[in-house]
């Protein structure tokens, strides 16, 4: 059976992504392959076939539309063939036909309204990490319960607490509906709101091609190694917040390393304290944490999961500093 462990040498095997032989290997420096070069991408995604680009994901807030004193969204579940790696194409299920669903940004104490389409074949919930009654929990036996193909419902509560959280369906299996790319990451400003930065979105997620219940791809976004072959800018000085969520499923643990540099941790986002200052955090499955830095100085920094296999699976990227 074809594990992820010999995915690199053995791609061309795995499902969708027989024109891709060399998507994942080593890049060449100087025009030779050998054993110091960095792993990435050969190839490039179609960003525009994929109908969702990883570096507009990075600053892209969706503050629905406020009617009535309500802050509305409306989000559709459906069936999504995306581009992960360059030729390896994955059967996604997408939340407003992206991967990661779309970031849901609101006020403390606001009263949210979501409208919940389920456009796919399958049955679906939307269940949002927070504080609400039980019959808006999303969850298969409680309140709508699952909606089936064709179906709609409504998840209606107040904006609390403020943090980081996210939302995802809950339906069963959930380990695979949630793997199959129906989740998305969703921030509560507090009513102070936080210091003016440059804010990106960084969802944390893994793609298991060939149904073995492993991960053959990692990535920030969805898109292997994006950030390596397009390095995130940001300004020298610039106060820089990261809103990180683990979205990963069939590995227990995720990271996140900077190099050359250290941030403040605010778990949960929950606090306006830090509770360390470190250049490596983990976490668990749906867990988050918001991330702020200044780049005292210019050029390329790597960041990657401090777990070897992920980076040289996807989840590797570079800060450009100006």
């Amino acid at each position: 059976m074809l594990s992820r462990r010999n995915f690199l040498c053995r791609l061309p095997l795995v499902a969708g992504a027989l024109p891709a032989a060399k998507a994942i290997a080593a890049e060449p420096h100087n025009g030779h392959v050998d054993a110091h070069s960095h792993i990435g991408a050969v190839g490039a995604v179609d960003h525009a076939a994929n109908g969702f680009d990883p570096q507009a994901m990075l600053r892209d807030f969706d503050e629905g539309v406020v009617r009535g004193g309500v802050r509305e969204w409306e989000l559709v579940a459906e069936e999504k063939e995306i581009e992960v790696a360059p030729g390896v194409k994955y059967a996604a299920w997408a939340y407003n036909d992206r991967v990661p669903g779309p970031t849901l940004r609101a006020r403390e104490g606001e009263r949210l309204r979501i409208r919940f389409i389920n456009a796919s074949d399958h049955p679906h919930t939307i269940h949002f990490h927070g504080i609400h009654t039980a019959t808006m929990d999303g969850v298969p036996g409680v309140g709508a319960g699952n909606i089936e193909p064709g179906g709609d419902t409504v998840y209606e509560f107040d904006a609390e607490p403020f943090g980081l959280h996210l939302y995802h369906c809950h339906s069963t299996p959930l380990a695979d509906h949630i793997a199959k790319g129906l989740y998305g990451a969703f921030v509560i400003d507090p009513r102070d709101r936080r210091p003016e930065a440059d804010e990106l979105v960084m969802v944390m997620n893994g793609f298991d091609t060939n149904f073995d219940r492993s991960n053959e791809i990692y990535a920030v976004n969805s898109v292997a190694f994006a950030y390596q072959q397009e390095p995130i800018r940001v300004k020298r000085g610039e106060l820089v917040r990261i809103y990180l969520v683990n979205a990963l499923e069939f590995d227990l643990l995720n990271s996140f390393h900077i190099h050359a540099n250290f941030f403040d941790y605010y778990p949960t986002g929950t606090s306006l304290e830090p509770t360390e200052l470190t250049d490596t955090v983990i976490q668990g499955q749906g867990q988050r944490g918001i991330l702020e830095l200044r780049f005292p100085h210019e050029g390329k920094f790597m960041f990657h999961a401090h777990v070897s296999e992920f980076a040289e699976l996807g989840w590797m990227g570079f800060f450009e500093v100006v």
